[in-house]
């Protein structure tokens, strides 16, 4: 007797639920584990420990970025983290360097300057020492770049709106808009040379520049006005009515906590405040962070499923946090090893306990893996 196939056999098997896959990790644990790559890379000048970062993040993204449009955001960072090397390189070219140096490259024709221009120059010689401190200088703005470009394409800048506390939702608003903007444009111009490439029509130079230009600012602004409408549609910018006494309670914590913040980081970083340093920065934290909660209070809106800081996003913003604090230790125990000098020209070595500190930003490829993407089983 045989047996007909039932209607529940053409469908895809359905796989456990893995465990990465129940929650996902906080945005916030991604933004603070690239910013603390990016903290680490103001620590140092040394080529190869900033390759080693921008290494890092590519790795990390490559690995744990999600199948979204601002995910492709990454490498427009990092043509315009290569675009500012250059920029910094040619400026040292023509503007020439303070830096002495005794290996003259080559001279280039200077241009005489008015006596009230004294310490600018136009031209000149220009020296392996100079070229070489501008390209130390430059890399590192140009790994901070790449660091702020990873955290663009692993965290979802709405699952991040979500976390910010009632006080500060508008100011989150415009600043999540702004940070979308550039991961939708580049989604657009991505989507517009697709579909000029399928008709046969250039997409590249100047002619296909200016073709998919105007393509791209219409959908801008036809989202900028959407946006507007959902906003409006929405009740953006309602406020509750609270009692006279909370708000100004609110508006002396909040205004007296951000100036004790600003006083107590200021005591720290002075020899002379380091007593009262520390008492003063907890007091004007604590302080602000009340007020931030009782202003809360103003905003009548609810989250829904809102994100939780489980394990895997603690263990994310560790990492990070740990790399930038073993350089910055690092930075202050060994500076010359973070700090390769260039007068007289020395060759950077690879100092091995920053190196794998650094490696502890690796972490989160392993802890975070990539959902794959699903695509529909065709049935034979």
């Amino acid at each position: 007797m045989t047996d007909h196939p039932s209607a529940t056999d053409h469908l895809p098997a359905r796989h456990p639920r893995t465990s990465h896959d129940a929650r996902p990790v906080h945005p916030a644990a991604w933004w603070l584990w690239s910013l603390s790559l990016g903290t680490a890379a103001t620590r140092t000048t040394n080529p190869l420990l900033l390759a080693l970062l921008v290494a890092t993040s590519a790795y990390v993204v490559q690995a744990s970025r999600p199948h979204t449009p601002w995910s492709r955001s990454y490498s427009a960072f990092v043509k315009l983290a290569v675009t500012v090397l250059l920029v910094r390189l040619v400026f040292a070219v023509a503007l020439g360097s303070p830096i002495p140096g005794t290996h003259t490259l080559v001279t280039l024709p200077e241009v005489p300057l008015p006596h009230w221009a004294q310490g600018i120059r136009i031209g000149g010689d220009l020296t392996a020492e100079a070229l070489l401190f501008a390209l130390y200088d430059g890399l590192k703005l140009a790994t901070l770049l790449v660091c702020v470009g990873a955290a663009n394409a692993l965290a979802s800048p709405t699952r991040l709106l979500k976390t910010l506390p009632g006080a500060l939702y508008e100011t989150g608003v415009a600043v999540v808009v702004a940070l979308t903007f550039a991961p939708h444009l580049i989604a657009d111009v991505h989507r517009l040379r697709a579909a000029r490439r399928l008709r046969g029509r250039p997409d590249r130079g100047l002619r296909g520049l200016l073709q998919v230009g105007l393509p791209v600012l219409e959908g801008a602004l036809e989202r900028s006005v959407a946006l507007a409408a959902a906003m409006d549609a929405r009740g953006y910018g309602r406020t509750a009515d609270l009692p006279a006494a909370l708000r100004r309670t609110t508006t002396a914590l909040t205004l007296g906590g951000l100036p004790g913040a600003c006083a107590g980081t200021y005591g720290l970083l002075t020899a002379e405040g380091g007593t009262y340093g520390v008492p003063v920065l907890l007091a004007g934290v604590a302080a602000a962070l009340a007020g931030l909660w009782l202003g809360g209070r103003r905003s009548p809106r609810t989250r829904y499923r809102p994100d939780t800081w489980n394990a895997r996003s603690c263990l994310v913003a560790a990492s990070g946090t740990a790399v930038a604090a073993l350089l910055t230790a690092a930075a202050a125990s060994d500076p010359a090893a973070l700090h390769p000098g260039v007068v007289p020209l020395v060759a950077p070595v690879l100092p091995l306990g920053p190196a794998a500190a650094v490696l502890l930003g690796l972490l989160p490829a392993f802890l975070a893996p990539a959902k794959p993407a699903r695509h529909k089983e065709q049935p034979s």
